[in-house]
């Protein structure tokens, strides 16, 4: 099987890249500024808005399978545009797409957990743009999968893990919201899950989150008190009371993608007790 990693040099898609190539693989991958680091990896220059340059790298990489992993944040081009772009030319081409979406596409609205049977309803540019992204994907390839996630976390790399430290430290300005709710997961748990889906025959939606559900604050107290940093000196506030738009409480429900899975999810409490930045 070969397998084409966009968004390798991200930080998803370089833990995908080190487990293939610790599996003894040698995976594609693909860059938009710089190569990632590894290498244990076949790096190509693509920018998903280029429609020539993604039928040059999956012409040039043959591959059976792709795993979407970039990162386009709230770029509709790249987000939105790119993602439908890569499943028309997959479908076009037969090759298996396994496309990594996100909680944003909900509102936290109305409901208490998000199965994966639940609709879209964003709230925010990034949410609306991997939501349409995520909807091309099943209409355009029915044997596809799309696998949303919540926040991602491991090793202090995360920006999640980088932003507690900054504001621990007094060097940036913010706080963390104490009513902003999601269902953390490790970057390596994460990217275990992904490979095992890719190598599988599994179609449709899978729901892969930790099963523990936390603020934002919460979250940063953990990471705070795993790396020796004082929680008290993370500040807080509440979301719905900043103006800013996003959905508050957005639990992701799990339950059915864990029993299909060897893989199992930890929930951030327990990849936050300590040993976590090998």
């Amino acid at each position: 099987m070969t397998v084409l990693i966009i968004g390798g040099s991200g930080f998803l898609g370089t833990e995908l890249v080190r487990r293939a190539a610790s599996a003894g693989c040698r995976p594609a991958a693909t860059f938009h500024s710089r190569p990632g680091g590894h290498d244990g990896a076949a790096w190509h220059h693509l920018d998903l808005r280029d429609p020539f340059r993604l039928e040059e790298v999956l012409d040039t990489v043959t591959p059976t399978a792709v795993i979407n992993a970039t990162s386009g944040g709230a770029d509709w081009a790249v987000t939105a545009e790119g993602g439908i772009r890569l499943a028309r030319a997959a479908a076009e081409r037969g090759i298996r797409l396994v496309h990594v979406s996100s909680d944003a596409i909900f509102s936290g609205t109305g409901r208490e957990r998000y199965d994966e049977s639940c609709l879209p309803d964003p709230l925010t540019p990034y949410g609306a743009a991997k939501a349409a992204a995520e909807t091309a994907v099943r209409l355009l390839c029915s044997d596809a999968v799309v696998a949303r996630t919540s926040l991602i976390i491991g090793h202090g790399r995360s920006e999640h893990e980088q932003l507690v430290h900054a504001l621990a430290a007094g060097t940036r300005q913010g706080a963390l919201f104490s009513d902003d709710v999601r269902c953390p997961v490790h970057v390596e748990d994460l990217a275990a899950a992904l490979w095992e889906i890719t190598r599988s025959d599994a179609a449709g939606v899978f729901h892969l989150a930790g099963p523990d559900a936390l603020s934002r604050h919460e979250l940063g107290e953990l990471i705070a008190r795993r790396d020796g940093l004082d929680p008290a000196r993370l500040p807080s506030a509440r979301r719905s009371a900043s103006g800013l738009p996003g959905g508050l409480d957005v639990r992701l429900d799990s339950c059915a993608t864990r029993r299909k899975l060897r893989t199992r999810l930890r929930g951030a409490r327990e990849f936050l007790s300590g040993g976590d930045r090998s």
